[in-house]
């Protein structure tokens, strides 16, 4: 048994671990190339980083790139990151042309790697725009879009869908968010790596040691936000619930996230949060190095509700987290937190800080449901949304796509 897969046999399975060869024999030496705009924060990356190894286990030639860019491309990209998930923004003329010159010079120092790939895979709007420069290319090239576009501000996606149209593929997290193109769709939620540093079981030793690093009762209820500070977390409107429920109950909140190199509005939302939280002792805002994954995950195991009111979201894989360290979620009743929070079974789904603090104090009442949510939140992410079925999915729709088998939407 190889020595990354084999450590997945006693979550997962043998049965699965068998699968996941079988399919890597099929693609023994497919030279894939995975394409984002960021080595570390956010999601995205963190999936790149478990994932690419594992396919180079099953047999692949696999490689992740990233893009370079100045400020000034980071700040277009994230306009058409809050345009695609439906903000009114204007991107004039310059900045698309900021957005093709940042890709183009990208494009000369990847030409080589991309052209003789087999299979190139562009992860979100940053670096799509490589496709039309790589007029040489020989293999397949899939698009694959972790937000949800399912209401974009139309100009910012008329431009993108030109660039986005000529890909053989793209890959969406669930129907809800796909849009129509003219090319076979994929439905391919993200995952989780149960065996991360952000994922793994921690010894109590462990945890304690965060809870007193940070300085956190024991004897209190603890409710924990893990995200960047990014205006569709709603961070302000998770403080706005915490003082609602702390009417009530004495609890403690901590907002812990840290900012991504993509990402430039992180700044200005951590500052909005800060003058939220005012000079409360019990609201805790952590500004986290991106590589405080056991923080991050002795943070979500000391909670005793994990939230993420989110008011757009492309999944939430810190809805994944929390469930599968046993925590009920009380979610936004959005994107694909939809997929993970079933109310009343998994979490409660919210729309408003006044419904966030109604569960939240629900839940504090009724320790049987945190405790019955919980077991069952882990079970489901188990069955649904563990790294094991992620690279199935991908490696399948790999095999589709070099096929040239022809679709509209496929749930793989």
């Amino acid at each position: 048994m190889s020595s990354l897969l084999g450590a997945y046999e006693g979550i997962v399975g043998p049965a699965v671990l068998r699968q996941l060869r079988q399919l890597g024999e099929k693609l023994s030496g497919t030279r894939v190339v995975h394409v984002n705009s960021t080595r570390e924060g956010g999601g995205v990356a963190e999936i790149l980083e478990w994932m690419t190894p594992i396919m180079r286990e099953l047999g692949l030639d696999a490689t992740w790139e990233v893009i370079e860019g100045n400020p000034r491309f980071f700040e277009v990209t994230k306009a058409i990151h809050n345009g695609l998930q439906g903000a009114n923004v204007a991107i004039p003329a310059k900045g698309w042309k900021t957005y093709e010159d940042v890709n183009a010079r990208n494009f000369k120092r990847l030409r080589p790697i991309l052209e003789e790939a087999d299979i190139v895979i562009i992860h979100d709007p940053q670096p799509a725009h490589l496709l039309r420069l790589c007029t040489g290319r020989e293999g397949k090239w899939i698009w694959r879009a972790h937000i949800d576009i399912s209401r974009p501000h139309r100009p910012v996606w008329k431009v993108l869908r030109s660039i986005v149209e000529p890909y053989d593929a793209s890959i969406f997290s669930m129907a809800q968010f796909a849009q129509p193109l003219p090319h076979p769709q994929f439905l391919v939620p993200p995952s989780i790596d149960p065996l991360s540093e952000k994922n793994r079981d921690l010894s109590p030793m462990e945890i304690e040691a965060i809870r007193s690093e940070y300085g956190l009762d024991p004897s209190r209820p603890l409710l924990v936000q893990i995200s960047r500070f990014d205006r569709f977390k709603d961070p302000v409107g998770v403080i706005a619930a915490y003082r609602m429920v702390r009417k009530v109950s004495p609890v403690q909140l901590v907002l812990a996230g840290g900012g991504a190199t993509d990402d430039p509005e992180g700044k200005a939302i951590l500052e909005d949060v800060m003058e939220a939280a005012g000079n409360d002792p019990d609201i805790h805002v952590l500004l986290l190095p991106s590589d405080s994954h056991k923080t991050v995950n002795a943070l979500q195991r000391l909670a005793t509700i994990v939230l993420q009111k989110s008011v757009r979201e492309g999944f939430g894989l810190t809805v994944t987290e929390g469930m599968w360290k046993k925590k009920p979620v009380i979610g936004g009743d959005v994107g694909g937190i939809r997929l993970q929070v079933v109310n009343h079974h998994t979490g409660f789904l919210v729309n408003t800080p006044e419904g966030a603090a109604h569960r939240i104090r629900y839940l504090l009442y009724h320790q049987e449901s945190i405790d019955r949510m919980g077991a069952t939140a882990r079970e489901f992410v188990r069955e649904n949304f563990l790294l094991t079925r992620h690279i199935r999915e991908y490696l399948t729709l790999m095999l589709v796509t070099l096929r040239d088998i022809k679709a509209n939407i496929v749930n793989v």
